[in-house]
Formats: C-alpha cells, sequence, structure tokens
C-alpha cells in the first residue's frame, strides 16, 4: 500500500513517536513539506495519502489514480476536493478533538493575560519601572477579574463546552449563542443581536464556512461593550481584521487575543501585525501545539488508516 506523508514538518518538531503509523502504513514515505509544483508526483502511486495543509484539489486527485484513501491530519478539510475524492470513491478522513485541552488552555492564556494586562507588567519591569516605583508595588495598568463576567461562545461543539466548563469554574456566566446561518430558535441559545451587547468576553469556536466568513464585522463589533475582549482560536476569516485593529486602535474593544490570521503565514502582513494596535496578543496558529496534542493526532491518522483496511473507517468527512 504505496502510502506518503506530504507534510510532516507541520506538525512534527522531532518530539513525535510515528513508530505505530509507520506499523500501519509500512514503506510510508514522509516529505518535511510539498510544493503544489510537486504533489502530481508525489501522489503518483499511492494509495494513501496524509496531508495537513497540502491541497489536494480535483486536479491533483484526478492525477493520483491508485489513491483510496486521504488522511486529513487536521480538522479542516477544506484543502480537499470532497467531490472530486467521491466521484472517485475515495474515503476522506479528519482527525477530531486531538487538541481540545491545549486549545481551551490556550484561550485562557490569552485572556487572563488580557484581563490582568501581563504583557504590560512585565514590559514595565523590564524597563525598570517597578524598581523606581515609591510604593511595593505597581497598579498602572487596570486589572479585571474574570468572577462574574459573562462570556459569550459562539461554536458550541467540544471546544466550546469545554471552554464554557473552565469560564464557570473561574465564577463566570455562560451565554450560548445561536449558530450562525440559522433562523430557528434554537434551545438556551441567544441570537447573535442579543448576545454581542451583553458579553465581557466573545470566544469563537465555530469552523470556517460561507455563512460564518466575515461573521464578526463592522456592525457587530459595535454591538459589543467598550471593553470587551474578543479571542478568536478558531479561524482567521471569521473576524473582520482591518475593522477589529481599527476597533482596538479607537477604544471602540476591550481587547482581543488572537492564534488564526486569514491567511498563514502572513507572508503578505495583516492588518492585525501593525506595531500601534493596542491591548492585542497575536499569537501563530500555535493554540493547539502542544506535544501531547500532537501525537494524538499522530494516534488517529492510526485509527483511521486502521479503520479504513478493516472496512470500518473511522472519521469519515463527506
Amino acid at each position: 500500500m504505496p502510502a506518503v506523508f506530504l507534510d510532516r514538518d507541520s506538525l512534527d518538531r522531532g518530539d513525535l513517536d510515528f513508530s505505530a503509523l509507520e506499523h500501519a502504513l509500512p514503506g510510508l514515505r514522509y516529505y518535511p513539506a510539498t510544493a503544489p509544483s510537486e504533489i502530481a508526483a508525489r501522489i503518483a502511486e499511492a494509495e494513501v495519502v496524509i496531508s495537513n495543509k497540502v491541497l489536494l484539489d480535483a486536479a491533483a486527485i484526478a492525477q493520483a489514480p491508485h489513491l483510496r484513501l486521504i488522511c486529513v491530519a487536521a480538522t479542516g478539510v477544506n484543502n480537499v476536493d470532497l467531490a472530486a475524492a467521491a466521484a472517485r470513491a475515495i474515503t476522506v478522513c479528519n482527525c477530531r478533538g486531538y487538541g481540545t485541552a491545549a486549545v481551551v488552555q490556550h484561550v485562557f492564556a490569552l485572556l487572563l493575560s488580557l484581563m490582568t494586562r501581563l504583557p504590560e507588567y512585565q514590559q514595565a519591569v523590564r524597563a525598570g519601572r517597578w524598581q523606581q516605583a515609591a510604593q511595593f508595588c505597581l497598579l498602572d495598568f487596570p486589572i479585571r477579574e474574570l468572577a462574574g463576567k459573562t462570556l459569550g461562545i459562539i461554536g458550541y461543539g467540544e471546544l466550546g463546552q469545554s471552554v464554557a466548563r473552565i469560564a464557570e469554574a473561574f465564577g463566570m456566566r455562560v451565554l450560548i449563542a445561536q449558530r450562525p446561518g440559522t433562523v430557528d430558535e434554537q434551545n438556551g441559545r441567544v441570537p447573535l443581536p442579543l448576545l454581542l451587547p451583553q458579553v465581557d468576553v466573545l470566544s469563537l469556536h465555530c469552523p470556517l464556512t460561507p455563512e460564518t466568513r466575515g461573521l464578526i464585522g463592522g456592525w457587530e463589533l459595535a454591538l459589543m461593550r467598550r471593553d470587551a475582549i474578543l479571542i478568536n482560536t478558531a479561524r482567521g476569516g471569521l473576524v473582520d481584521e482591518a475593522l477589529l485593529a481599527d476597533a482596538l486602535r479607537q477604544g471602540a474593544l476591550g481587547g482581543a487575543g488572537i492564534d488564526v490570521l486569514s491567511l498563514e503565514p502572513p507572508t503578505r502582513g495583516n492588518p492585525l501585525l501593525a506595531p500601534d494596535i493596542p491591548n492585542l496578543i497575536v499569537t501563530p496558529h500555535s493554540a493547539w501545539g502542544s506535544r501531547e496534542s500532537r501525537q494524538r493526532m499522530i494516534e488517529q491518522l492510526v485509527e483511521n488508516v486502521s479503520g479504513y483496511y478493516s472496512g470500518a473507517p473511522t472519521r469519515v468527512v463527506g
């Protein structure tokens, strides 16, 4: 069963154990990364292709006559033409829930850093301001508590539910947004126009779809409180980045913690990378990247391959 992993370096830093995957796919060939011009040659003889972000569009799939299984080393499968795969009866499997603990941890790392003004206080110490203070402490930057604040969650799957549990442990009130793109009332969920003015924190955990692209734009930002905080560890395209940057500069929003951008890596720049934006923390799509999370992904790839060859495929998409 010729098999290739097209972009191993997208998840491995030399700290993962691939032995179980190699046992499931004897002779598995690894590539650190694969450029678009290299895809066709590398998958031409493959029966199994593993890809994190390498694009497997209709043209690429058409050039792989032996392809039977595509394993996406991620949850999102927007890099695979699912219709072209289905037309060839190619099974597509993804990975799910592997990074929940890491992402939830990152959500609260961003939120706590913003609420406690951790970056500003750290910089103040490095600049010698504490050493020169007249009092025993510095309180130059307003600190807020999570207890008693309201958290709004958009996307109430495994990640959203896990964030809600931790928020409640901090003493927060949790509101769940009605699913984007729906008009029918959902039990216990709040339509976005009613939710946004109530929240002190808004955390995004929904996929990027035609219905959610640009979900948080100028109108939505204007509905939020001036001291509210936006956390996005989901997908960059959910937020209008230029308008978010402007809102932060103008003091129309209290802060933002962003782990994802609309183009990654941001080789052509991004409005949120400007150096003059206050109360903003940007991390490089690293929320999911604990070693434990990445090893769980390898375990799920093994399960997906083994399930396919045993006639009981798991985590099938489409």
